[in-house]
């Protein structure tokens, strides 16, 4: 009897041990279904905070954002006119008339404030989503949903980021992203003429091209090491330019055209006989 009480309470605890286990995979579980190694909460395409900020942030020049802020708001209203028009005529927009029409007044309204961001601190913007849903009075959701159109329209440019934690606990959380204001090149023929850029003159594009080129011709001189470095930053640079090193030294140890050995002695060295006079081989 003592032992079949045992081995109920030994099943017991053990359920109750796989269940608080499962509890714990499932609150590690990432959204893609797999676990997490650490049980962080990162985001899929966030890079380490203090990575890239140097060649994402750009010092906009004076009255660009006042630029960008026109242009958003002639996008709205050309996407209400873009969408009114397909619906009249019966057909379906295509991909760039439908990431205009996507924009919303809620999202000029946000993109005014990342505007207004950039102008204030040179550039550098990483405010939080309360930031933005508090200086907006829009609702968070609604701002996600702002970020997410003036991304998909191309005025925005979204960096996730990540940062280190220390003591007990995940090894790293997710951090605010940083944010960039861009003219969208594919929604340049819906807006007005003012508002578009003037095009380059002709000495500056060919400057462009022989740059490009240089550019080009300067990248095949690297090596491996030396142009992951170059091309990429953070940990995937790091492994890239450790991966490139090894492909280096592989190259370096077996030449396709190696220099044959110097022969210590040819057809016409002397060889010293018994007598120690030198005579010709």
């Amino acid at each position: 009897m003592m032992a079949l009480i045992l081995a109920q309470a030994i099943a017991r605890i053990g359920a109750q041990n796989s269940a608080h286990s499962g509890v714990a995979a499932a609150k590690r579980t990432m959204r893609s279904g797999g676990l997490h190694r650490t049980g962080a909460p990162v985001r899929r395409g966030s890079v380490e905070a203090g990575t890239v900020e140097d060649s994402f942030f750009a010092v906009p020049v004076k009255g660009e954002t006042d630029r960008l802020l026109r242009a958003a708001r002639a996008a709205l209203d050309a996407g209400r006119r873009v969408r009114r028009t397909a619906r009249a005529e019966g057909r379906k927009l295509d991909a760039a008339e439908a990431a205009l029409a996507g924009l919303t007044a809620g999202a000029v309204r946000v993109f005014e404030e990342i505007c207004t961001l950039a102008r204030l601190n040179g550039g550098k913007v990483f405010p939080t989503y309360d930031h933005l849903a508090k200086a907006t009075a829009l609702g968070r959701a609604t701002v996600a949903r702002a970020l997410a159109a003036l991304e998909a329209a191309g005025f925005l440019l979204r960096q996730r980021r990540f940062c280190r934690t220390t003591g007990a606990g995940p090894r790293y959380r997710q951090t605010s992203n940083i944010y960039r204001a861009l003219l969208p090149g594919k929604l340049l023929r819906f807006l007005p003429p003012s508002l578009r850029p003037a095009p380059l003159p002709c000495d500056a594009a060919v400057h462009r091209a022989e740059a490009a080129a240089e550019l080009v011709a300067m990248r095949a001189t690297l090596s491996c090491r030396e142009l992951a470095e170059v091309t990429l930053g953070g940990a995937l640079g790091r492994v890239l330019a450790s991966l490139g090193a090894a492909i280096d030294r592989a190259d370096c140890e077996s030449h396709s055209d190696p220099q044959p050995l110097l022969e210590s002695f040819d057809q016409t060295t002397n060889v010293v006989g018994l007598d120690g006079r030198r005579r010709p081989a």
